[in-house]
């Protein structure tokens, strides 16, 4: 019994022992369960309470207690960089903590920067033991405000006392010497780059992205410090925005032939953009359809050419005297064969001129390529008054679904015929496409308006129904009515005709609006008439510089007329003459233009231009 008491006792004894150690461990296991709950709900509560530690850190502020504000602030910013990265989401509330402690930072130190440069506050020993208590929140905020301060004063919007005034009040401050003493060295370098950046800026702004560019790199190029590293980062920003809009720009002026235009940017970009194969691509394109170019110095011939006959068959039934007045469609192709093959090429009429200032023309070198000969065309009156119909005349202009302008005419048969090549525009519109060095730098022709019953053929006007009946009336048609919808329906096909016409290197002029006889029309009659254009036809056109006289009466530059219409805008003015002249007078460019039509190629001496035998065709 005694051993096996003592088994038991043995037994009972390790036991025993056994069970304080477990007791031990459980109770270990259950402070540590406490523990980890207590820090889950702590952080629960911490993550899931705004008002926990916030307020304490505003509390601290007021009290100018900044030693405890910056403790709480860095206790949360610690629990929130300590985060492993998986959990980062579960510290939603923390960050927002920390933005609104910074924010409530923030308004006080934009307080008082506000005050220090809008009212040349001193800061009080308040604010400065503010400003520098609280460390690196002020400091981050500081720093910042004074880079931004530089920024503008580089770009002047502040004046160098107020900024002066600002790094004085800052200096003080012990935790921001490291930013305001070495900005505030560089003031006066600063000042001396003003001129260049904002410079820089203001072509930026109007769109000269390239010379922004030149000027931010020479700029750069010349500069240390923050002038250097702004006028950087500027640049880099600057090619950003650039890059997309100039190439799609630089793409287009391919597209319409101006080739000259096209190389000498897309050279700059080339050498802005190095390695983007798209630059090169285009401008191989350009450099390809470009030749050696020269100042010319010589005669300009200038030929004027009326709507073309579109259907020659009615035409015919009416006589010679239709093709008498105007060429027909094959006879303007061949004069423009005739011409290239002489070596014309077709210029800007406005490129002799610089009409940025009002009060005076300046006159300009007319650049063409090397062996080529100025010629500049002009459409005349394209109007197309009811007084032509059903004499083989285009009734209108329109755009095809390939948004190229065409003309629409009446055949023999009643039936309407859109075609591109029945018309002026259309037919050298598509001789240029055929024949690329036609053009210097994408250039057509001037294309004349008067205001009279129509414009491309539609009604855009009340004042032009009552004219537009009137000219029915005498071709034997039945009057017309037009509602407000209707006017403003054509008045804005005008103006996508007008904008195609211009894309396309077509500039247009005034034929007047009635197409009245300028040179005797009294002071008050041609205000009158060119009133009604400038309200009625111009707005759908653009802004317009030129006149074309009609049937070449023209009004002498000194004539108080002339003044009136050159106070108007009207700077270029087209006469007629037999002979290519131009002349310069007070601010004005004026040309004789000579006038094309059966006739004339039947009559005329225009051996200087072409052999008139291959173009005039025998209607008998």
């Amino acid at each position: 019994m005694t051993g096996f008491v003592n088994d038991n006792t043995y037994i009972s004894d390790r036991a025993g022992g056994s069970g304080i150690a477990g007791k031990v461990f459980a109770v270990l296991c259950i402070v540590m369960v406490i523990a980890l709950v207590a820090v889950y709900f702590y952080i629960e509560g911490f993550s899931n309470n705004d008002n926990s530690v916030v307020p304490q850190f505003d509390r601290a502020l007021t009290d100018g207690d900044y030693n405890k504000a910056l403790e709480i602030y860095r206790q949360v910013q610690d629990t929130v960089l300590s985060a492993p990265p998986d959990q980062a989401a579960k510290f939603e509330n923390e960050n927002a903590q920390l933005a609104e402690m910074e924010r409530l930072v923030s308004v006080r130190v934009d307080d008082i920067c506000s005050k220090v440069r809008n009212e040349r506050y001193q800061p009080s020993a308040t604010d400065a033991a503010f400003l520098s208590g609280m460390q690196e929140l002020t400091t981050a905020t500081v720093s910042s405000w004074l880079n931004d301060l530089c920024r503008e004063f580089l770009l002047g919007k502040i004046e160098k006392p107020d900024i002066t005034f600002v790094f004085n009040q800052m200096s003080p401050i012990s935790n921001f010497a490291a930013t305001v003493k070495p900005l505030y060295g560089e003031l006066d370098l600063i000042e001396k780059a003003t001129g260049d950046v904002q410079n820089a800026e203001r072509h930026f702004d109007s769109g000269d992205y390239i010379t922004s560019v030149k000027t931010y790199q020479s700029v750069i190029e010349r500069n240390t410090g923050f002038v250097h590293d702004y006028s950087s980062q500027r640049l880099e920003e600057i090619k950003g925005i650039m890059y997309e809009p100039m190439i799609i720009r630089c793409e287009h002026l391919l597209d319409t032939f101006r080739y000259y235009t096209a190389e000498e940017i897309l050279s700059d970009m080339a050498a802005i953009f190095p390695n983007d194969t798209r630059t090169a691509n285009d401008l191989l394109v350009a450099t390809t359809n470009t030749t050696e170019t020269s100042v010319y110095k010589g005669k300009i011939e200038v030929l004027c050419v009326r709507n073309l006959i579109a259907d020659e068959d009615i035409a015919k039934s009416l006589g010679n005297v239709v093709f008498d007045k105007t060429l027909t469609c094959g006879e303007f192709e061949r004069m423009l064969g005739e011409l290239y093959n002489n070596n014309f090429c077709l210029v800007d009429a406005e490129a002799l001129t610089d009409l940025s200032n009002d009060t005076f023309l300046v006159e300009k070198d007319l650049i063409v390529p090397v062996g080529k000969k100025p010629l500049i065309i002009v459409v005349e009156a394209l109007d197309y008054s009811a007084l032509n119909y059903g004499q083989g005349y285009n009734r209108r202009l329109l755009l095809n679904d390939q948004g190229q302008v065409c003309s629409e005419y009446v055949d023999a048969n009643g039936d309407a015929v859109v075609s591109r090549t029945r018309e002026a525009i259309g037919i050298l519109d598509k001789f240029v496409e055929e024949h690329h060095d036609f053009t210097y730098d994408g250039a057509k022709g001037v294309i004349s308006v008067a205001g009279y019953e129509s414009c491309f053929g539609y009604v855009v006007s009340r004042d032009e129904i009552d004219d537009r009946n009137t000219s029915l009336a005498q071709a034997g048609l039945p009057n017309v009515n037009y509602s407000d919808s209707e006017i403003q329906a054509n008045m804005n096909t005008v103006r996508s005709i007008a904008d195609v016409l211009k894309d396309n290197g077509w500039k247009f002029a005034s034929s007047t609006y009635d197409f009245i006889n300028a040179n005797q029309a009294k002071m008050e009659e041609l205000q009158a008439d060119m009133n009604k254009w400038m309200e009625q036809i111009e707005p759908l056109l653009g802004d317009t510089h030129m006149i074309v006289y009609p049937n070449g009466d023209y009004i002498f530059g000194t004539d108080q007329r002339a003044v009136w219409l050159k106070s108007n805008g009207f700077r270029i003015f087209f006469g007629l003459g037999p002979r290519p002249y131009y002349t310069y007078g007070d601010n004005y460019l004026y040309y004789d233009r000579t006038l094309i039509t059966g006739k004339t190629l039947k009559n005329s001496d225009l051996a200087r231009l072409f052999d008139a035998d291959k173009i005039v065709e025998d209607h008998s």
